[in-house]
C-alpha cells in the first residue's frame, strides 16, 4: 500500500521523526498535536484551554492540507498531564464535534514535549 507524507505550515513543524500525519488508502493517520503556535514555535498562553483548543486548530489544519476536516476523524487519542483536565476536553469536543462523536481514548501521562498539558492525535477514514 502506497504511503504519502502531509505537511502544511499551517501546523507546528513536526519537532521529531515523524510526519505530520500519513495517507495509506482511505486512511489518515495524523500525528500527535500540542498547543503549539505555528508562527512561533512556543506553547500558548492560558493553560489547559488554550493549549487544547490549538491542539485542536492543528489537528484541523494538517487535516485541511490531506483534504479532510475534523468531522472526518473516526477515533481521537488524547493524552492528559492532568486527568482533572478530562472535562475540558468534553467540553471543547461538544463545541468542535456534532455527534455521533468520534471513539476516543484519554490517558493520563506523566509528561508530554516541551512541557504541554495535552496531546492529541486522530484517525480519519476518507
Amino acid at each position: 500500500m502506497e504511503r504519502n507524507a502531509i505537511r502544511t505550515d499551517a501546523a507546528p513543524a513536526a519537532i521529531g521523526t515523524y510526519s505530520q500525519a500519513m495517507s495509506a488508502g482511505d486512511w489518515l493517520f495524523l500525528s500527535g498535536q500540542i498547543g503549539l503556535d505555528p508562527e512561533t514555535g512556543e506553547l500558548v498562553p492560558g493553560g489547559i484551554e488554550a493549549q487544547a483548543g490549538r491542539a485542536f486548530e492543528n489537528l484541523a489544519a494538517v487535516a485541511r492540507a490531506a483534504g479532510a476536516a475534523l468531522d472526518d476523524i473516526v477515533k481521537l487519542n488524547v493524552s492528559l498531564v492532568d486527568l482533572a483536565d478530562y472535562a475540558v476536553v468534553n467540553s471543547l469536543m461538544k463545541e468542535l464535534f456534532a455527534e455521533p462523536y468520534p471513539a476516543r481514548a484519554a490517558v493520563g501521562v506523566a509528561a508530554l514535549p516541551r512541557g504541554a498539558l495535552i496531546e492529541i492525535e486522530a484517525i480519519i477514514a476518507r
